[in-house]
């Protein structure tokens, strides 16, 4: 009999991993908590060991296809270039792929097979685990026992709240707020990025017409999941800002798809517990400074699965070679984000200045 993996999150690492298992001859069920794939954000990149494991897929070429211009430049009030990245974000070995994130997460999943059971509209309520099983019950009310779980559900995981504790156990927070979202291509421009700064505050938009508002501040009290809280937040730090992002706010706050939050890190001793194990955001959030939160969680994912194949299905074994061998990689990301904020949005109009002169 097939052993159950119960997959919270139908994302990156979600996507990923259910591959993984499926083909490793697991019954795969990917709960998702949004009512089909879960789309929107900026672009992403996929580099190093994660445009290995995309080979190994064979999704490789299919993301080649979608790959998306890496130039940026860095403009001032009146629209003018002051500043130019041709390779932004690129690796040392000029190994990196640019493209949205939709297109990955779409990619992924047509690459995993049909045999693959979908709970989307749903989530996890509760967690009971054992030596034998984990029982779980969900929203909807249905429940079901599975032999694995896999919490790829993201920052603010519910896997992670429910098996390891509050996330503010494991939350760093690293003094911004940023919002995302697709606001008007009439604003890109074609094969550029452009980056506008004012001190402590950054305005972006891409040829594709994905936008970012990102803004330094000491950590706020609101509630995450209330837009109009978030979007008051961002009208009282945006409101009187020049360049494009009067269009940009005035967009992001009637949306109804807008994606806000706190810039943070994930950070725990261990990803693992019982028959439960986090991957991705939910286990190692490296936050998007660092340009490799995507291909941490495909390496994660298929690092997690491979164990697990490797171990013949000892769970205990394969989750112990999973915390040792990834936790070197995903500290040594996680301690270059400080210098990828300092370096997107600087503290002052000099600061803004020598970035823009060390570049240009």
């Amino acid at each position: 009999m097939k052993k159950r993996a119960l997959i919270a999150g139908g994302s990156i690492a979600g996507l990923t991993m259910a591959y993984w298992l499926n083909r490793y001859g697991y019954s795969v069920t990917v709960v998702e908590i949004s009512a089909g794939l879960r789309k929107g954000g900026a672009s992403i990149d996929i580099r190093g060991e994660a445009l290995n494991v995309a080979e190994r897929i064979g999704i490789l070429d299919k993301i080649k296809a979608k790959k998306i211009t890496t130039s940026v430049e860095f403009v001032d009030a009146q629209n003018k270039c002051v500043a130019a990245l041709k390779n932004f974000g690129e690796d040392s070995s000029g190994k990196d792929i640019e493209l949205n994130r939709d297109d990955l997460v779409e990619i992924l999943y047509q690459a995993v097979t049909a045999s693959v059971e979908y709970l989307f509209g749903n989530q996890i309520k509760t967690i009971d685990g054992d030596n034998d099983k984990v029982s779980v019950g969900f929203e909807n009310g249905l429940k079901r026992d599975f032999d694995l779980v896999i919490g790829a559900d993201g920052v603010h995981s519910t896997v992670r709240k429910l098996i390891f504790g509050e996330e503010s156990l494991f939350n760093q927070y690293f003094g911004a707020y940023f919002a995302i979202m697709k606001v008007d291509e009439n604003l890109g421009k074609l094969n550029r990025g452009r980056i506008y700064n004012l001190p402590n505050k950054m305005a972006a938009t891409s040829d594709q017409g994905n936008s970012m508002l990102l803004f330094r501040s000491p950590k706020l009290n609101y509630n995450y999941r209330n837009d109009t809280e978030y979007k008051k937040v961002l009208t009282e730090n945006f409101a009187d800002c020049g360049w494009e992002i009067p269009a940009i706010l005035t967009a992001m706050t009637q949306a109804e798809n807008l994606y806000f939050d706190e810039l943070c890190q994930i950070k725990m001793q261990s990803w693992t517990k019982g028959r439960i194990a986090l991957i991705g955001d939910a286990a190692h959030c490296s936050g998007f400074p660092t340009g490799m939160g995507a291909s941490l969680s495909m390496q994660g994912a298929t690092l997690l699965a491979d164990e697990l194949k490797a171990s013949d299905g000892d769970h205990s074994l394969a989750f112990s070679k999973y915390n040792n061998a990834f936790h070197p990689l995903v500290e040594a990301i996680q301690a270059t984000i400080t210098a990828g904020l300092n370096f997107l949005v600087p503290e002052t109009e000099e600061g803004i200045k020598l970035r823009n002169e060390m570049i240009s």
